[in-house]
């Protein structure tokens, strides 16, 4: 398959205007493929122009251009080319045989291994519209939809307008104003369905069969959230949601967190959780409806031109969503779990070699796959980031007049960059032009590093060096021990201050007494790194857990963290620092985000041997001390996170739990569960292990061991050699979920046996491609084990031989997929970066997988870097 580049859609787009897509799909032709007949109504501006279709089927049955038919046998790597064609209205018939996919590409088919009913959905983005329907496929080709279905007959089936059964199997889906190619959107199968009405729309929730007792038992939040949401975007946007229904269909085997679907958003269905969560999980979750409800503004009613402009759809989405839940729910201090999880993304994506700018120019973006790449961590965290900078330093009143402008002149249409910052302009007199060039046109991470001292007339002085180029609007904390407990730390004053752009300095004068602790960018309002001065450092050393406001204690965790990645502070010492304090925190997104990266990082990728095992040991000892800091404490989350039991007796115990309704102990419950859940990945011997097992709870007040925390047991039992197979199939026969099904393949490779790990890799990497995207996930995730070095580290050098031809041939879904799960990530030697460095070498690598190795063999070369700086 050819991918089309930038040139060839600009190129169609003079030439082409599409007026109307008729889709009719028949999903009743068994389970390879489904029939799709389309008759496109196009407008040629040309005489003789010549130009081309994309379609991708298992057979082309039959194609006719103005009532004549056309070769099929024309059809060329998913091009069917249509040549001299007359200036005027012209009317493309195309009727084709599709294939399903087990990869979430096109139109993905699922059946549920519990009951055994199938499920459909489609994933047209960014270029798999194709093989669904034939198109011009672009985004800046916009054209109304009329879509048709013929299905089971005891299926429901959903689009992106109302669908209407007409007749048995038969269904009408209402037109679409005009929209993309790739968000055309259908999801068909026996869902259970939660359905009510808002402002005057339908709005519904859908899951497969199976996860109808866990939707019922989160309908009322995930409903009041949605209305919550949608209100506030009518508040503050003058155009009004711009479709005729609002559907969230959580899916199965889903690549990505979500789709911005008009009228028909679909999301993971691990969002429907069958066991205990966190309030932080469920506050991401919330984020996800808030992000993709904004996409129907960014994106739908005004979508990008080209693949440069993602930022326009994905940075504005991140950006509302964190503010708008924020604004409009009970999730108050969503920006904490922002700066503790989701903006490091951003961070370590910016400092890889395939780091971009989150808006970069023509030339950056050549053709589709070019663009996949850049779906990633610069043009979600760090574009969201630049907006909250944005916001701070333009305000948030002209921030909003700029976007009603642009709304209000591209509704419907495309737009680019140059067109919001004229809408941006017309709103406000300040440079933004300047502004986008610095902060959108530009790679890398700032850093801001203070230094203070004593001034000749006995003051003292901030003096913050800029590293960088990009202009900050930033808080400066000043604080200090408290005289009665110097374990806590008193706010003194909080300084806003302009950093100049080039490299400039910033100088702060104070009064009194030097502050223990200078915090910059305190409240992470901008986007760099920031350290500490050596007296800060040793305030926090001592007194971090008494830093007031969960935000503050965020940047500095974040500052230690990266302290680690740029080998300035030890990855041992950084986890001594975790063990001081991170049993006294009290923020729930703040412990999974310390934890995440101290186990995951710190001891997985910077540690070895010994230090490993101590850092591992440091980490149960804070997971122990947390739960005996929260003992009593219930083991489900905030009256709304039901044990996996309770709701598949179909017991909705959370369903009266919405926004509001959680008790002031939701985070104490929260940090409870994630600290059981750290205890299990860090155990380094069975022993407690087996005995939570036996108790089927964890001591001191819960939370029982559900479905989920019984596998991750499991799972860790596995690595350490204390199950066997016949113990993993036996769990499997007792969860005959899709779930269970994924952590059963997880376990397995876990195991310590070389005849397991040698069938996880055949099943993985061998000649028959039976795994879907989510059982290669999990093979992949239980194969690699630190522990298991020993064995694994001959699979290191097959892996960079045999991942290239798995690529090409399964697609880039898959590709994606290998390259983020299978990578050898804990065989951290110099063989392991040879051999990586020669495979990036050795060419012929699929575009998704090049970007995901490149990214793997910076992390491993910074691995390595680390690991010798520390001794």
């Amino acid at each position: 398959m050819v991918v089309l580049t930038r040139a060839e859609a600009e190129s169609r787009a003079r030439v082409v205007r599409v007026e109307r897509y008729e889709v009719d799909l028949d999903l009743t032709r068994g389970e390879k493929v489904f029939a799709s007949r389309t008759v496109v109504r196009f407008i040629v501006t040309e005489e003789g122009a010549g130009t081309f279709v994309e379609v991708r089927p298992t057979e082309l049955v039959r194609v006719e251009l103005d009532g004549a038919a056309l070769d099929p046998g024309e059809l060329r790597e998913g091009r069917l080319p249509l040549r001299a064609l007359p200036a005027g209205e012209h009317v493309l018939r195309v009727e084709a045989l599709m294939p399903y996919s087990r990869l979430g590409e096109g139109m993905h088919r699922f059946t549920d291994p519990e009951d055994g009913e199938t499920y459909v959905y489609t994933m047209c983005c960014m270029a798999d519209a194709p093989l669904v329907f034939a198109c011009f496929d672009q985004p800046d080709l916009k054209a109304e939809f009329h879509v048709s279905v013929t299905a089971p007959t005891e299926w429901t089936v959903l689009g992106n307008g109302v669908a209407t059964r007409t007749g048995p199997g038969r269904w009408e889906c209402a037109p679409t104003p005009p929209i993309s190619t790739y968000l055309m959107a259908v999801a068909a199968g026996p869902f259970h369905s939660v359905r009510t009405e808002h402002a005057g729309l339908p709005f519904g929730l859908h899951v497969r069969r199976s996860l109808g007792p866990y939707l019922e038992a989160d309908a009322a939040e995930l409903l009041e959230i949605t209305r919550r949401c949608f209100d506030r975007y009518h508040e503050i946007f003058d155009e009004p949601y711009p479709f005729d229904s609002y559907d969230q269909a959580f899916v199965p085997e889903f690549n990505s967190g979500a789709m911005e679907n008009p009228g028909l958003v679909t999301f993971r269905d691990e969002f429907i959780h069958r066991s205990a969560v966190t309030d932080t999980e469920r506050q991401t979750r919330g984020m996800v409806i808030a992000h993709e409800m904004a996409h129907m503004w960014f994106g739908d009613l005004v979508t990008l031109r080209w693949w440069d402009d993602i930022w326009l759809n994905e940075s504005f989405a991140e950006y509302m969503g964190y503010q708008v839940l924020s604004e409009s729910t009970r999730f108050t201090d969503t920006w904490t779990d922002f700066a503790v999880e989701r903006k490091c993304w951003g961070y370590d994506a910016d400092e890889r070699p395939s780091t971009h700018p989150v808006a970069p120019d023509a030339e950056g973006v050549p053709d589709t796959e070019a663009a996949r790449g850049n779906f990633d961590g610069i043009s979600y965290a760090k574009g969201a980031s630049a907006l909250r900078q944005l916001v701070v330093w333009l305000g948030e009143k002209s921030f909003l007049a700029g976007i009603n402008d642009h709304f209000a002149r591209h509704r419907f249409g495309n737009a680019t960059l140059a067109d919001f910052l004229d809408s941006l302009a017309r709103a406000s007199d300040r440079d933004v032009r300047a502004w986008a060039d610095s902060w959108l046109r530009t790679t890398g991470v700032d850093t801001l590093v203070p230094r203070v001292g004593e001034s000749e007339q006995k003051r003292w002085y901030v003096d913050v060096e800029h590293r960088g180029e990009r202009p900050h609007r930033l808080a400066v904390g000043l604080y200090d021990r408290a005289p009665a407990d110097e374990s806590r730390l008193v706010l003194r004053e909080r300084l806003e201050r302009d950093v100049p752009p080039g490299g400039g300095r910033l100088t702060v004068t104070l009064e009194g007494p030097r502050p223990d602790l200078v915090l910059v960018n305190d409240l992470d309002w901008t986007y760099a790194k920031v350290r500490l001065d050596p007296v800060s450092w040793g305030t926090v050393r001592a007194a971090l857990s008494g830093l007031p406001g969960q935000l503050s204690r965020a940047v500095v965790w974040n500052a230690a963290r990266d302290m680690v990645r740029d080998a300035e502070l030890g990855p041992l010492e950084y986890v001594r620092t975790v063990r001081a304090h991170l049993p006294r925190e009290s923020d729930d997104a703040v412990v999974q985000g310390v934890l995440a990266f101290a186990r995951g990082h710190a001891a997985d990728r910077f540690l070895g041997g010994a230090e490993r095992t101590e850092a591992l040991g440091l980490l149960s000892e804070v997971c122990r001390e947390l739960l005996a800091g929260t003992a009593g404490a219930e083991g489900t989350e905030g009256g709304v996170g039901a044990a996996g039991s309770a709701r598949a007796a179909g017991v909705a115990a959370g369903a009266g739990g919405g926004p509001g309704a959680v008790p002031a102990s939701g985070s104490v419950r929260g940090v409870r569960l994630t600290a059981a859940r750290y205890f299990i990945d860090c155990a380094t011997s069975p022993q407690e292990l087996l005995a939570w097992r036996a108790a089927g709870e964890v001591p001191g007040g819960g939370p029982v061991l559900d479905a989920e925390l019984r596998w991750r047991l499991l799972l860790r039992l596995s690595v350490l050699g204390a199950v066997d197979a016949a113990e993993i199939d036996r769990a499997r026969v007792a969860d005959a979920s899709a779930r269970g099904e994924e952590w059963a393949a997880r376990c397995r490779a876990a195991l310590p046996d070389a005849a397991g790990k040698q069938a996880a890799w055949e099943a993985m990497f061998g000649p028959a491609d039976a795994l879907s995207n989510y059982l290669f996930t999990a093979t992949a995730q239980g194969f690699w084990q630190p522990e298991q070095v020993e064995l694994l580290r001959g699979y290191a050098g097959r892996y960079f031989a045999e991942v290239v031809p798995l690529a090409a041939r399964r697609g880039p879904a898959l590709a994606e997929v290998a390259g983020r799960y299978a990578f050898p990530v804990p065989v951290v030697e110099e063989e392991t970066l040879a051999r990586g460095e020669e495979c990036l070498a050795s060419g012929g690598l699929v575009p998704a997988l090049r970007r995901r190795l490149e990214d793997q063999i910076d992390d491993l070369r910074r691995a390595l870097a680390v690991r010798a700086a520390a001794g």
